[in-house]
Parts: C-alpha cells; structure tokens; sequence
C-alpha cells in the first residue's frame, strides 16, 4: 500500500461531505473572477492585508481595502451581517485572509477565504487594478 492510499474515507458519502462543507468556507479566484464578469456579484471582496498604498498599485478590480487589523466590532458595526464576504490576502504564503476571516466570523458575519490570493489571481492570468 502506497502513503497516498494508506487513509481512505469510510465511504463515498463521506467524500462528498467533506468537499461540500470546505466550500462552504472557501471559493476560489476563477469563481470570483467570473461572478464579477458575469455580474452575479452576491458578496463583498474584501483586500485584507497591506497599507493603503500598497492596495492602490495593486489589487483584485471589484475588492475594497479592509485590512484584517482593523476588523473590530467597532469598524464593523454598520456593516450588514447577512450580506455574505469574501476575503483575500497576498497569497499561500499570507495568512491574512485567514485571519480575516476568523474575526469576521467571531464577529457575526457570514465570510468566506479565497485562497491563493494575488499570487492566485496572478496564476489564473486575471488582470489586477491599480496604479
């Protein structure tokens, strides 16, 4: 028996599962990319790392700059908490989405990760904003 076979799942069921709850977590740059160009834009695409200027030479087009630093109770309080949020950070290397997510989640909202990020975004060959 192989190391990549060693651990199976007890049954298909459970597979299936497993991959229906991660997207409930997280979506990925292609899906965002084609919600913006199809205008199924559902969520709010929020830029959670880095300083103001950095986003301005370079972020996802669509995406507000909210670093996750900044998300209090307090800086979220008029924001909607059924609308539903995407966050990003700089790539697999960044866990800024991460968390984001976590403190967005801590705080009553409905959010999901897009990992990958810039780095992700760049490798799908999408255009980015910016200066």
């Amino acid at each position: 028996m192989s190391i990549v076979s060693e651990y199976q799942a007890e049954s298909l069921q459970e597979v299936a599962q497993y991959f229906r709850k991660k997207l409930q977590f997280e979506t990925d740059c292609a899906d965002v990319h084609s919600a913006f160009a199809n205008g199924d834009i559902d969520f709010t695409l929020i830029h959670a790392v880095g300083s103001e200027e950095a986003f301005r030479q370079k972020h996802i087009p669509g995406a507000m700059h909210f670093p996750h630093r900044l998300m209090t109770e307090k800086n979220l309080a008029d924001w909607d908490r059924d609308a539903l949020y995407v966050v990003y950070c700089a790539g697999p290397h960044c866990n800024g989405a991460d968390r984001a997510a976590m403190k967005m989640a801590d705080l009553g909202f409905r959010v999901k990760v897009m990992p990958g990020g810039l780095t992700g975004w760049a490798d799908e060959g999408f255009a980015f904003a910016g200066e």
